[in-house]
């Protein structure tokens, strides 16, 4: 086997290029005994430079399988120097995690997991200030239970209400100050016993404040609420409402929109512009603001058709129960007099619909930025009745229009669950190849490209011990935190993590995965084929080459090279 690569290729190949022209050569001669050794030398050059490599499958003929014991987490350092000789890993235990096992080449692996208390954890590692904290646990076992969130002095923050045998349990909670927190989740039984508990690390930091902008001819108690949640979580707005011919109702920014993140208008202010200033509006938008058009007070459709391609239709009033958009249990919103269709033509396209799968969010791009038609309105109704609700439901809508931050960097902690003596790993965006990190009491390491991290740069590194650890970099606007948990802590959820981890690398460690991993690591898959013997015939090759040229070639001499025939 060898590489098709044309430069590894082209040495060997003008080797036996020459070694068969010489061989013609002295064919045309009939001195056929020189042509061989010339065809032999050129061969046997070609063969010794060439990277030639024997067929193999990753292992060696007599290689056996490998019994592995992984009950204690870890694999021991016999197994792990052993496993890349063996033909297969025969392995007890609940396997290890996705760092461990990603250092060890793939092999066929034979594992039956055995029954256990299983759970997992999901929750954000880090928020900020203003936004709902939500923890769920997911435990395949069918008893009732109930999730608690516990503070720092364990006094219960949350509470997921009467014990439920479902598999899925969430608790929220509104942290009131940015500040590094380990909470406690803990997992209660029908009868009050605790089956389960452990930290929750949290990092609130404040809030960086969007920079909006408002422009309203159709003054709406919506309006007003969308003014006051935006205000409550710290906006910087620019607002202008229109109330009469003469009269205006404005708000002065705080601080310069140097860069404004959205742009709120209600319909009827995009259909009383003039076409000069819609198109100013529009470019706005195509330098990358977001504009978002509160459809409640449309009603001219020809407009929109012309300068937008929206195309938009009245809702039936016979239907007008079912078009409802449902949001959970509690919220109910109508959708506005005029929307577009569910299957809207584009450039346009649903960007959300409701628990009844009906639309009522829609958004094309303009250049670089968006626009985004709202669909219903009257959620002013519940600014009293249900303000946490509301806040959530603007919060999961501004999420969804994804307004950009003005921060160009970011740190990127994905490892779930660090632990001392593990590796794990930190990556960071918008910040160069190379740039230095720095971890709290480890020595600077260089943080470098991932193929599978777009614009991001990683570093490893191994925990020493539990607790918070600060990490910095070259070009990051902030530090970082990561939370290595104990050894001892949520045995459950390490159990799911390794077990998880375990069935990501049998999938690699099939007969095609084994094939690819191969194939990454060593190019062609087998050991190299030894140069010298082939070195040796071509050096005898040669000398008898030589030796017949002095001897005369054993030819008659008007066959000789360079002599006059009679």
């Amino acid at each position: 086997m060898m590489s098709t690569d044309l430069a590894t290729l082209a040495p060997p190949l003008l080797a036996l290029g020459t070694g068969v022209v010489s061989a013609l050569l002295y064919a045309r001669k009939r001195r056929w005994a020189d042509a061989l050794l010339a065809g032999v030398a050129g061969a046997a050059l070609a063969v010794t430079i060439a990277d030639v490599r024997l067929p193999t499958d990753g292992t060696s003929a007599t290689a056996t399988s490998i019994a592995v014991g992984t009950a204690a987490g870890r694999l021991a350092d016999a197994d792990r120097a052993a496993i890349p000789a063996a033909a297969g890993i025969v392995q007890t235990g609940d396997g290890l995690r996705d760092a461990e096992w990603r250092d060890l080449p793939a092999r066929p692996l034979q594992w039956k997991p055995a029954a256990a208390d299983l759970l997992w954890l999901d929750f954000p590692r880090s928020i900020s200030l203003g936004r709902i904290f939500t923890l769920t646990v997911r435990r395949p076992q069918s008893a009732a239970w109930r999730l608690q969130l516990l503070a720092e002095n364990k006094q219960v923050l949350a509470d997921s209400g009467t014990p439920s045998a479902a598999s899925q349990l969430s608790v929220q909670w509104l942290a009131p100050v940015a500040e590094n927190m380990v909470l406690q989740a803990r997992l209660l039984d029908a009868n009050g016993k605790t089956i389960a508990q452990g930290p929750i690390p949290l990092q609130v930091k404040d809030a960086v404040p969007l920079q909006i902008q408002g422009r309203f001819d159709a003054p709406s108690f919506d309006a007003r609420v969308l003014n006051q949640l935006l205000a409550d979580g710290g906006a910087i707005m620019d607002w202008n409402v229109t109330l009469g011919k003469a009269i205006t109702r404005s708000e002065t920014a705080r601080a310069p929109l140097t860069t404004p993140n959205a742009i709120f208008v209600d319909a009827a202010y995009v259909e009383h512009l003039s076409p000069a200033a819609r198109g100013s509006l529009l470019a706005q938008a195509a330098q990358g603001i977001t504009l978002v058009i509160l459809g409640g007070s449309a009603a001219d459709v020809s407009m929109w058709q012309r300068e937008l391609g929206l195309y938009l239709h009245p809702q039936s009033p016979t239907t007008e129960k079912e078009d409802v958009r449902q949001f959970g249990v509690t919220l109910a919103m109508p959708p506005a007099t005029l929307n577009p269709a569910d299957n809207a033509a584009a450039p346009w396209s649903v960007l959300a619909r409701d628990v009844k799968k009906q639309p009522w969010m829609w958004q094309r791009a303009v250049g670089q930025g968006q626009v985004v038609w709202m669909g219903v309105m009257d959620w002013h109704k519940y600014a009293i009745s249900e303000p946490h609700l509301l806040t959530l439901w603007w919060q999961s809508a501004m999420d969804r229009i994804a307004l950009e931050s003005p921060q160009k960097t970011a740190w990127q902690l994905n490892d779930p669950m660090p632990v001392p003596g593990l590796r794990s790993e930190v990556c960071a965006q918008g910040v160069k190849p190379g740039a230095a990190l720095t971890v709290t009491g480890q020595p600077p390491l260089a943080m470098q490209p991932r193929s599978d991290k777009a614009d991001g740069v990683c570093a490893a590194f191994w925990p020493r011990q539990a607790g918070w650890v600060q990490v910095s970099a070259e070009g990051m606007t902030e530090q970082g935190s990561e939370y290595v948990y104990a050894a001892g802590d949520w045995p459950a959820w390490q159990r799911a993590l390794r077990r998880d981890a375990t069935a990501v690398y049998v999938a690699r460690a099939t007969p095609s995965g084994i094939a690819r991993a191969d194939a990454g690591t060593a190019g062609m898959g087998g050991e190299q084929w030894p140069s010298w013997p082939t070195a040796i015939v071509f050096a005898l090759a040669l000398f008898g080459l030589w030796w017949r040229e002095q001897r005369g070639g054993g030819s008659r001499p008007s066959e000789r090279i360079g002599t006059e025939t009679d």
